[in-house]
């Protein structure tokens, strides 16, 4: 039997029956299935096993077209193997956040690809009955750790394990731009309330200091990361509202290290270039007439929220 009779065989059984409760059924294997495969590019690419090329091949598409699907997923959960990086190195927010992201009426939260809890944190301390949703299994066991008060749950912006209607605000710090948000739109709109709000959250740092602007030089010199922070949402989404905090996070000289590894792009580094790259950090923290012999620095950040309403 080739694989497109065992497909077609395999999609009978499953949708036997037919109507909404055979779709329904359909539809859950479809999502399992393409998880899996993309558990399997993820596994073939870490191990360098195979091409994008062959890739694309066995799953009948192009090169290019293998990796617009998975490239980016892939580097989204490359902050596994760097957790405790982005738990000891990435700042947390504002407590100002909460008041502008979470309407005053709301009670229970989603905190959406909510990595190790750093916003997760403030929501629950804030009284709100939080669910927290991470696709990452290391990033997901450091959350449960550190918030053992939240709902942790394994989960995607594009398969979120909760039923319809059931939060009043869905909130998503520095990963709405890893999601498919073809996909992820109308799920977050699904697991919303009538009227309800989602509020989407980047730290950036501000790097009007010149040593902060030195730091993000060396940091980008391979490569550059553009997200947008202002985003725009389609229907059935409304206006947008925008907010910006400036704020300082108090570190030290290894914790602006810890946050440099844990970013994607620096993850993804060829291993002699990443070493460089800290070693470099590393040599501007000790040298900088700015932040020389200093055991705790204030890493200037702006806070940028879009927060808009369903409907």
């Amino acid at each position: 039997m080739n694989t497109d009779d065992l497909g077609q065989r395999v999609a009978d059984d499953v949708a036997d029956g037919g109507g909404l409760d055979g779709l329904r059924r359909l539809s859950g294997v479809i999502a399992a299935l393409e998880e899996r495969r993309t558990g399997l590019v993820e596994e073939l690419r870490r191990g360098k096993a195979a091409t994008w090329e062959e890739i694309g091949r066995a799953c009948g598409m192009t090169r290019q077209g293998a990796t617009r699907r998975w490239a980016g997923r892939l580097q989204a959960r490359s902050f596994g193997v760097a957790a405790d990086s982005y738990q000891h190195g990435r700042p947390g927010y504002p407590q100002a956040l909460i008041g502008s992201a979470v309407p005053r009426e709301a009670r229970k939260v989603l905190d959406l690809g909510a990595g190790t809890g750093k916003l997760t944190r403030l929501l629950v301390e804030a009284g709100l009955d939080v669910v927290a949703v991470e696709p990452d299994e290391g990033m997901r066991a450091r959350l449960a750790a550190a918030v053992p008060k939240a709902a942790v749950r394994a989960g995607s912006a594009e398969h979120i394990p909760l039923p319809d209607g059931s939060v009043d605000t869905v909130v998503v710090a520095q990963a709405w731009h890893w999601f498919d948000q073809a996909a992820a739109v109308p799920e977050i709109a699904r697991v919303l309330a009538p009227g309800g709000t989602l509020a989407l959250v980047w730290n950036v740092r501000d790097e009007s200091q010149p040593w902060a602007a030195e730091l993000g030089a060396l940091m980008h010199r391979s490569t550059r990361q553009q997200i947008d922070t202002a985003p725009l949402l389609p229907a059935p989404f409304g206006t947008p509202e925008r907010l910006e905090i400036r704020w300082e996070h108090p570190t030290t000289p290894a914790g602006i290290i810890d946050m440099v590894a844990s970013r994607s792009y620096v993850i993804a580094l060829p291993e002699a270039e990443r070493a460089r790259l800290l070693a470099d950090v590393e040599q501007l923290l000790a040298t900088h007439p700015d932040l020389a012999g200093r055991e705790r620095i204030a890493m200037p950040y702006v806070t940028r929220c879009t927060r808009v309403r369903l409907g």
